[in-house]
């Protein structure tokens, strides 16, 4: 029997089976098309309560806006949403944000630029935290809603007349920097509406991170198990090499460092998470160096350990038996007690010093600053 690759037809047979399945296992969702009635929907806010449609049938103009926390684009749009709020609310529009992505398909490498994913539970964080004045919605688990509004890229804003059929659709304006908008398509379309008229430009294109449906998450999958196949390695580290870490001269990066042993219960319980902390900003100006307290006779039980949590960081170990010298070489002001960590500048500051369990939210709240201050994102 021939192989189908030596047969044109069966080539184009089997050409044609492998592109039904990649159309299969990639749908793509089209923007509601303008003059279309607006999609119900029934989805809980980070106020705790369910929102609907029906909700906001008092306002004459309503704008729904696709949007989401980790994305560097939508958090530049902020402010300026909460400013729309304060603009038009007196004016009768009703302003609705929805996150339309799947937790499961935002990978560690898209989650450089925040504190914070995608979920529910984050959203109510980030809605505090950034005092939201309007309702943000989750559609993260089944995205049944977002699927028939069909955006594009967060942020990405849809709104409806009086009458709730769709009459613009497009940016909120051309430009992440305030600086340098000279297009306030959203404003335009709000106040053309409002004075019952039909926007003069109904439709744009929309700029900022693809929206992560669901089917996104295979990628993910596929991402880590590469990520995993990194390899592993463990240095051995003089007091001398200890210091010079910790004043973190000529690296241009935050650099974290995480001293731990394999016999500490809370250093193997949030390694783990540690690694992923590295795999969020390992593409920005920062590196995490893990420091194991352990006699230079154990190297093969931290090697393995190493091996087993994927470390694909630099790992090093102490070349020392006197740890009390490893201590005063790190950090002097360090107690001895494990696990220790610190989130040095580039310039030798401490910004970041803990000892004992790590509380992620927070230790990712000092990194995000941290590298905005060495690279700021263009929209900052």
């Amino acid at each position: 029997m021939k192989s189908p690759g030596m047969n044109p037809v069966l080539l184009l047979a089997w050409t044609l089976v492998l592109g039904v399945r990649l159309l299969a296992e990639e749908p793509h969702y089209e923007p509601l098309a303008l003059g279309s009635p607006a999609p119900d929907f029934h989805l809980p806010g980070v106020d705790g309560k369910t929102h609907s449609l029906a909700e906001y049938a008092g306002s004459p103009v309503l704008a729904i806006v696709f949007t989401c926390n980790h994305c560097p684009t939508a958090q530049a749009y902020e402010e300026r949403l909460k400013q729309l709020v304060v603009d038009y609310a007196a004016r009768g529009v009703a302003l609705v944000a929805i996150s339309p992505n799947s937790p499961a398909a935002v990978r560690l490498d898209e989650l450089g630029y925040t504190d914070l994913g995608d979920d529910l539970a984050d959203m109510k964080l980030r809605a505090e935290q950034r005092h939201y004045n309007f309702p943000y919605l989750f559609d993260g688990d089944t995205e049944s809603v977002s699927i028939q509004y069909g955006p594009a890229a967060t942020p990405h804003v849809f709104i409806f007349d009086k009458e709730r059929k769709l009459r613009f659709r497009g940016r909120i304006d051309d430009s992440e920097r305030p600086d340098l908008v000279k297009h306030q398509d959203t404003r335009a379309a709000l106040d053309a509406l409002l004075a019952e008229k039909l926007p003069e430009v109904a439709e744009t294109k929309v700029f900022g991170c693809s929206t992560k449906w669901a089917y996104k998450a295979g990628s993910g999958k596929a991402w880590r198990e590469k990520v995993n196949q990194e390899p592993v390695t463990l240095e051995a580290a003089s007091g001398e090499a200890l210091r010079a870490l910790r004043e973190n001269k000529g690296s241009g990066k935050a650099r974290l460092i995480n001293v731990w042993a394999t016999w500490c219960g809370p250093c193997v319980a949030e390694f783990d998470e540690l690694i992923e902390t590295n795999l969020r900003f390992r593409q920005r100006d920062f590196e995490l160096v893990t420091v194991a307290a352990q006699f230079p006779d154990e190297k093969e039980d931290v090697e393995k350990f190493l091996k087993k949590h994927h470390s694909g960081v630099r790992n090093l170990l102490f070349a020392d038996t006197d740890k009390y010298k490893m201590a005063e070489a790190l950090d002097p002001e360090w107690n001895g007690a494990l696990p220790h960590t610190l989130l040095v500048a580039p310039d030798g500051k401490i910004l970041y010093r803990h000892t004992g369990d790590l509380d992620f939210l927070e230790l990712r709240r000092r990194i995000v600053p941290a590298l905005d201050a060495i690279k700021p994102w263009p929209a900052k």
